[in-house]
C-alpha cells in the first residue's frame, strides 16, 4: 500500500515516522486492540496514537483514509511507510514476511 501523504496531514507523517512500528488506533476499536496485542506478543513495542485522544483525530482519520486505509484504523506504519491494516499485517505474518520486514527496518 503506497500513497503520498497530503501536505495538510494534521501531523500524520511526523507521527508515523516516530518509531519502528507506529499504529494509529482508536481506544474503542477491537481490531486495534488485537493488532496492538499481536505486536506486543512478537516482542515489538509499537508507538500507538489513539485518534480519539487527539483534538484533530477526525481529520487524521480522513488523512489515513485518503492514503487507502479503509477502515481508517488500525493503520500500521513500519519505518514511516504505510503497510496497511490488520489484514495486511496478518497476511505478511502468514507468508513469513513480517519478521524479515521488521528486522530490515
Amino acid at each position: 500500500m503506497t500513497s503520498s501523504i497530503p501536505p495538510s496531514d494534521f501531523g500524520v507523517a511526523r507521527l508515523a515516522s516516530q518509531g519502528l512500528v507506529v499504529i494509529f488506533s482508536k481506544s474503542s476499536c477491537c481490531m486495534c486492540h488485537a493488532i496492538k496485542s499481536f505486536f506486543i506478543e512478537l516482542k515489538v513495542h509499537p508507538i500507538i496514537h489513539e485518534l480519539d485522544h487527539y483534538r484533530t483525530g477526525k481529520e487524521m482519520e480522513r488523512v489515513l483514509m485518503s492514503l487507502g486505509c479503509n477502515p481508517s484504523v488500525p493503520a500500521i506504519f513500519i519505518s514511516g511507510k504505510l503497510i496497511g491494516g490488520t489484514s495486511e499485517i496478518i497476511s505478511l505474518h502468514l507468508r513469513g514476511s513480517l519478521m524479515p520486514l521488521l528486522n530490515r527496518a
